[in-house]
């Protein structure tokens, strides 16, 4: 990337934190006017020490008198320094928190509208970093930059106009070295924003790695993969260990370059003013109040180093959230999209095509008519497009030509949420979330009674184990269904289903992780639930469709073969070929 695109690019980031910041711009004023405040206060003292030292003459001739009073004047511009201080600091952590608050709340907003799409193509934990810790480091730079930036600009504009009031040679020498902290504020800030940027790039790859390893400790430890991803695990560590201690290193030149800087102005005020002070060209006093300037003065530029350092770091995490934020969300619904309610279940799809990737084909020309009431079963070997046509018909993805009917009309000019209100779905996953079991069953009908819930359990055949757990339906699992089985994680989710009964069924292998004798069982409650409704069954077990209206053979995107059970047997195709690899005893 070159060095005017990365300039450009934190430009651009800069302006969308402003775009946050102004919505407190009043807090901001008040942030600013308490900094103008202080430093006048700061700027203060030193000229009542001055006028302090000067009142020390010689032995026997000090005006104590006059040396109390300035003591008063100093002990009432620190309380008011104090005070003023603290609301400042108050303030500044109000805005802060607030636009992390707000840039939190417009990235989660962001993530429920994505497409799944991105979500598929992202991995999780890297999405997680960037919601989190991200907006973490954020807030850290942000916040030293509203303490800092504000007092150390406004120190060296007033320490620079008292020195010039005061001295004007003296000051011409301060103003000479200053140069000299632009210079180094350049050279350490033009370097850490690259550093810090691929350092929370690699941060979010190992939270990746770690959140995936994490949910999936079973199968790393099923396949023996401990070494290979702990290997993994060393390189992404080893790498983020370089980034790091490269940044780092810069960020630690901050400290000691502008103390070298200060150390300079200071060595340069003090031989120069003791020269003008032998010719009587200032007092003693007067060049002590010099002296605390020039402190003063160099002081900020310390800070500011520092504070661009952070900001630095601020602006690279920050590019990262607003990455996420700007992504293109999901197709809206259309302004008149209308509510699909009381479907009766007729589905169309017509010159339907569809790929993931551009340049890798998969849904061809599909056609499909069901009617209303009617099963139909998808097989096919794996990767043929049987849950890509489940998630086209529930619009989790939208067709790249052709369309997708039901009862007439185009699912994309119907509303997403009354469109998947219409379906039940179980899928080969399981999806339970931390809380009681009777909330989990709920989820679809939140204003199901107790009594509705166990009578769906028990079509589902979940009742009897539900009732084996120590506190039954009111039991608190955690997100990921806790000890349960996965055969008992599905009968939950099938009992969801069960307790909604919409009018249309979508079920991807709903019977997968369960044993036989139950699921001869569920077989039952699904054909009385499936009664008069529009089900889609996808099955790689073959025993569970043959009772199926319509079955349909898919191998690569494409139906090959369409009929019953009996129908297709008899075509001796495909279909037969898969059945008989399944029952070949």
């Amino acid at each position: 990337m070159s060095e005017n695109k990365k300039r450009a690019g934190q430009m651009e980031t800069i302006k969308k934190v402003l775009h946050y910041i102004k919505r407190y711009w009043a807090l901001v004023g008040l942030s600013l006017v308490l900094a103008a405040v202080i430093v006048a206060l700061t700027l203060y003292v030193p000229i009542l020490t001055g006028d302090a030292v000067d009142l020390i003459v010689d032995k026997g001739l000090v005006d104590m008198p006059g040396i109390f009073v300035i003591l008063k004047k100093i002990a009432i511009a620190m309380v008011l320094t104090a005070v003023a201080q603290w609301v400042m600091n108050t303030a500044n952590n109000y805005i802060t928190y607030h636009v992390i608050q707000d840039i939190r709340q417009d990235a989660f907003h962001k993530l429920e509208n994505l497409p799944l799409r991105y979500l598929d193509a992202q991995s999780y934990g890297d999405i997680v970093s960037r919601v989190i810790a991200d907006v973490d480091t954020f807030a850290d730079g942000l916040l030293m930059g509203f303490t800092q930036l504000f007092t150390g600009v406004i120190t060296i504009l007033g320490t620079l106009f008292f020195m010039l009031i005061t001295n004007v040679p003296i000051a011409l020498v301060v103003i000479c070295i200053t140069p000299v902290s632009f210079l180094v504020a350049k050279f350490i800030a033009t370097r850490t924003y690259t550093m810090f940027k691929e350092q929370s790039e690699t941060r979010g790859e190992q939270t990746a790695l770690i959140e995936e390893m994490v949910g999936n400790q079973k199968i790393v430890k099923t396949f023996s993969r401990e070494e290979a991803v702990t290997e993994q695990f060393r390189e992404i560590n080893g790498s983020l260990e370089k980034c790091s201690l490269k940044a780092i290193f810069y960020y630690s030149l901050t400290n000691p370059c502008t103390r070298f800087v200060n150390s300079l102005v200071y060595a340069g005020v003090g031989i120069f003013g003791a020269l003008v002070a032998i010719r009587g060209g200032i007092s003693v006093g007067r060049l002590s109040c010099f002296l605390s300037y020039a402190n003063q003065y160099t002081k900020p530029f310390n800070e500011i180093s520092g504070v661009i350092t952070e900001l630095q770091n601020a602006i690279a995490w920050a590019a990262r959230i607003f990455a996420l934020i700007e992504e293109e969300a999901q197709v809206p619904d259309a302004a008149d999209a209308k509510e699909l309610t009381d479907a009766r279940g007729n589905v169309c799809l017509e010159h339907v095509y569809f790929q993931y990737v551009p340049d890798k084909k998969l849904i061809q020309d599909f056609n499909l008519t069901v009617k209303p009431g009617q099963r139909v079963a998808i097989v096919g070997p794996t990767g043929c497009g049987k849950t890509t046509i489940i998630n086209l018909l529930m619009r989790f993805y939208d067709v790249d030509q052709g369309s997708i009917r039901v009862d007439g009309t185009d699912i994309r000019e119907l509303t997403r949420g009354s469109l998947r209100t219409s379906y039940g779905m179980v899928l080969q996953e399981t999806w339970l979330r931390a809380g009681t079991i009777l909330d989990n069953i709920r989820m679809g009908k939140p204003e199901a009674t107790e009594e509705e819930v166990i009578a769906a359990a028990k079509a589902a055949h979940a009742h009897s184990f539900i009732k084996r757990l120590p506190e039954g339906y009111h039991t608190v699992i955690t997100e990921d269904g806790g000890s349960l089985s996965q055969g008992q994680k599905q009968l939950l989710c099938i009992a969801r289903v069960m307790l909604c009964l919409p009018p249309m069924l979508i079920l991807d292998e709903a019977t997968s992780s369960i044993d036989t004798r139950t699921e001869i069982r569920i077989q039952k409650a699904f054909a009385r639930m499936m009664e008069g409704r529009t089900s889609f069954i996808v099955a790689h077990r073959l025993s569970t469709i043959r009772e199926a209206d319509v079955i349909l053979v898919m191998k690569d995107g494409n139906i090959i073969e369409q009929g019953n059970h009996e129908s297709l047997l008899a075509q001796g195709g495909f279909y037969k070929k898969l059945y008989e690899s399944q029952f070949a005893g």
